[in-house]
């Protein structure tokens, strides 16, 4: 051969090899969509909130921008009682368990996924015990009608990646890992947010029940003196009508608040893991719950990039226009490379001598057929 054939030889293997490293990414490339652009939620600066004097809890609370919130929140409220439900809750919710479970799945897909980038290689061991008929000539050179043969193999094959199919598949995969993460941290989110909106909302309930047995004590207390005032002459007896009636009308506000109170304990112990027939010992009141001092402020498109549901249809987003990188790659030829090595002789002591061994390269292209016009 000449040494300008040989060198344009050397130039198309080298060409060619560079061009399956390379490659072209087929598919569009994922944008992130820009954020609004809001400088703020009020025309002027909010510093603080309004003060309650002479209430518990009812001190300003001062704003602070860009602030962020620790990843455990409620412990703001300094509650240990809250601490230890929402703790209890986010260790037995099977929402929460399903939701890890499906980011260890999502996690394992795209590990699997990348396994492609690499040769498949594959080994095995065949022991064959045969006969040759009698009226054929035998198999072996040895000329014996019953032999044995040992049969190592290795099998490579390598699809390279050349127009990015398994590239988009990737990227596809790892948008969906992080879509099942976000998804986790949204659940995760609303079930603290949810048990300590309940927490709240029971020590609430508790205030108005105390209040309201307070008012029918005042109520009851005040009936007594019309009902002394009438027997004496003082009071007529449509004032204590009006007050019985007054009486009634606060006392049968009270029914409905201790069953929003039971329905409320109910619905936490089911939160945290437990049943409604076994009480929990945490008992909520708004004196135990301390407002936090310093509020954060944070912009509208930070805040829109902090929510764990905004990011999980980013990365939604993300994995479709990566599918659609997948989609074009598939109606574009892959070239398939394979390379099978191995020996075959009659006894095992002579699988690695040489002249019993054999090999074989073989390469092909697959053109999908294109059934459907655009």
């Amino acid at each position: 051969m000449s040494r300008p054939g040989t060198f344009r030889i050397l130039g198309c293997i080298s060409a060619a090899v560079c061009f399956f490293s390379a490659g072209c990414l087929v598919g569009p490339n994922f944008k992130k969509p820009a954020p609004p652009d809001v400088g703020g939620y009020t025309p002027t600066p909010i510093t603080s909130t309004s003060a309650t004097p002479n209430v518990v809890g009812g001190e300003a609370q001062t704003i602070v921008d860009g602030k962020d919130i620790p990843g455990e929140w409620w412990e703001l409220f300094h509650s240990q009682a809250l601490d230890d439900l929402i703790e209890r809750a986010l260790k037995a919710n099977p929402d929460l368990k399903a939701a890890q479970a499906a980011l260890l799945v999502a996690r394992e897909n795209v590990l699997a996924q990348r396994g492609f980038y690499y040769p498949n290689v594959t080994g095995s061991f065949t022991v064959t015990r045969a006969r040759t008929a009698e009226d054929l000539s035998p198999a072996l050179n040895a000329n014996i009608q019953n032999y044995s043969l040992f049969t190592p193999e290795v099998s490579v094959s390598y699809v390279p990646d050349v127009f990015g199919l398994n590239r988009r598949t990737v990227e596809s995969l790892q948008a969906q890992a992080q879509q099942a993460r976000f998804a986790l941290i949204a659940t995760h989110i609303t079930l603290s947010s949810n048990v300590a909106a309940g927490a709240i909302q029971e020590a609430s309930l508790r205030g108005q029940i105390d209040a309201t047995h307070e008012l029918i004590t005042i109520n009851t207390d005040m009936l007594k003196i019309l009902r002394e005032q009438y027997h004496k002459g003082y009071a007529s007896e449509l004032d204590v009508a009006a007050q019985e009636s007054q009486l009634a009308q606060v006392a049968a506000t009270l029914p409905p608040l201790l069953k929003q109170l039971e329905q409320q304990r109910d619905a936490l112990a089911v939160m945290a893991g437990g049943f409604p027939q076994r009480d929990f010992p945490e008992k909520f009141e708004l004196s135990t719950l301390q407002l936090p001092p310093e509020l954060p402020l944070s912009l509208p498109s930070k805040l829109v990039e902090q929510r764990p549901d905004v990011r999980q249809a980013e990365e939604n987003l993300h994995a479709a226009s990566a599918l659609i990188g997948v989609a074009i790659a598939n109606r574009i030829p892959s070239i398939n490379l394979s390379a099978d090595a191995g020996s075959s002789p009659d006894h095992i002591s002579k699988m690695f001598s040489q002249g019993n061994g054999f090999w074989d390269l073989t390469a092909g292209i697959t053109q999908p057929s294109l059934t459907a016009a655009r």
